[in-house]
């Protein structure tokens, strides 16, 4: 396939998507075993799982509209860091107090982050069931399904924690007040005439629905940030090349290798 104007266009918006997708995966996989408890762990591990399979859908399509010969796992594993293309937000580690700790796992950002982004996808992959671009509206369409269920699992410990004992309440207020610079990138991306809105469209009702749950957590939303994180430009914070050492070993150390 030959890389039109509307390619052009096309393309970066399934891997704004896609990536997104990938790495927020990738960072919940990180709770395998590590769960508060035996039942969360096999949710979140669910959660990762579908997420993956939204980005692998996703990325199988972007290479067809690549029209390169790239299929799902060379774009996955093959790329070099400032060619992804997810928000900041999901490459973040799962740090105890901010992003810069770089080691620990708090399970109230992962509540909380799990939360920001499932509304976020719900409301864009509504939206994207009427893209005129066929596979991509049938791609939208089964994942709104499995974000449902992320967003309700997700806001229903938001409210359990937030409104829970004085030190659960400490943390995802804390939790909140790391992550909350970083969704304004969930509202910056550009749209693709037929194809898929801009990001900011999403944005009132993203933020409406929010602070409905900020309110039921009983948290105290913080004061709006200027911060634009531009991970969906490809400039990504100090985490993410650590994270990709992990994610595209085995593919590296054994090219082509298949199961």
């Amino acid at each position: 396939m030959a890389m039109d104007a509307k390619t052009t266009d096309v393309l970066p918006y399934v891997l704004r998507l896609a990536d997104t997708c990938l790495i927020h995966s990738q960072r919940l996989s990180e709770w395998a075993g590590h769960a508060p408890v035996l039942e969360e762990d096999l949710a979140l591990a669910n959660i990762a799982l579908d997420l993956l399979g939204q980005a692998r859908a996703l990325l199988t399509h972007a290479g067809q509209i690549e029209g390169a010969g790239r299929d799902e796992d060379q774009l996955a594993f093959l790329r070099e860091e400032r060619e992804y293309r997810n928000v900041v937000l999901v490459e973040l580690p799962n740090a105890v107090a901010s992003p810069s700790d770089g080691g620990g796992r708090d399970f109230a950002l992962t509540t909380l982050r799990n939360a920001a982004v499932a509304i976020w996808l719900e409301l864009l992959y509504e939206r994207l069931q009427a893209s005129a671009d066929t596979e991509l509206a049938g791609i939208a369409a089964k994942s709104l399904k499995e974000v449902r269920y992320h967003r309700q699992h997700s806001s229903d410990w938001v409210v359990r924690l937030g409104d829970g004992t004085d030190e659960s309440q400490r943390r995802m207020q804390a939790a909140l007040n790391v992550l909350s610079p970083y969704f304004n990138e969930l509202f910056a991306a550009a749209g693709v005439d037929g194809v898929g809105p801009a990001w900011s469209e999403l944005e009132p009702e993203w933020r409406a629905r929010w602070a409905t749950l900020m309110q039921e957590a009983m948290l105290t939303l913080p004061r709006d940030s200027a911060m634009q994180p531009r991970g969906i430009d490809g400039i990504h914070s100090e985490h993410m090349g650590h994270m990709l050492g992990t994610l595209q070993f085995l593919q590296r150390a054994y090219p082509g290798g298949v199961w």
